[in-house]
């Protein structure tokens, strides 16, 4: 028996897309106008507080770890050996991946 269930995964972007759609709808059903929220004095005091304590949160706590993984790790290991190899495939050399992977012989010899 299959079991839907017992899913393994996240959620896609269009589940996303899918239950946004029908919270707006939701809330068109019970009359609820996100705009004139949204330009309320009280809707915007609350955007502020929000984007200014984000900012904040991100230049005291995620600034330096974030910086630190896309330049030290992801450029300098990562996108650098990416490079590397598509101009070796693009010159017709053998990449990294070709010189260092392990010879193996096909010959039986009995």
């Amino acid at each position: 028996m299959i079991n839907i269930f017992n899913k393994k995964g996240g959620t896609s972007i269009f589940n996303t897309l899918i239950i946004g759609f029908m919270f707006v709808l939701i809330l068109s059903y019970f009359k609820i106008n996100i705009k004139t929220i949204v330009e309320s004095p009280d809707g915007q005091s609350n955007i502020h507080y929000v984007a200014d304590n984000t900012k904040t949160f991100w230049d005291k706590y995620l600034k330096d770890p974030a910086s630190y993984l896309w330049n030290d790790v992801f450029i300098k290991i990562f996108w650098t050996s990416f490079i590397n190899n598509m101009e070796k495939v693009r010159d017709g050399k053998p990449t990294d991946y070709e010189n260092f992977a392990p010879i193996t012989s096909n010959s039986n010899s009995d």
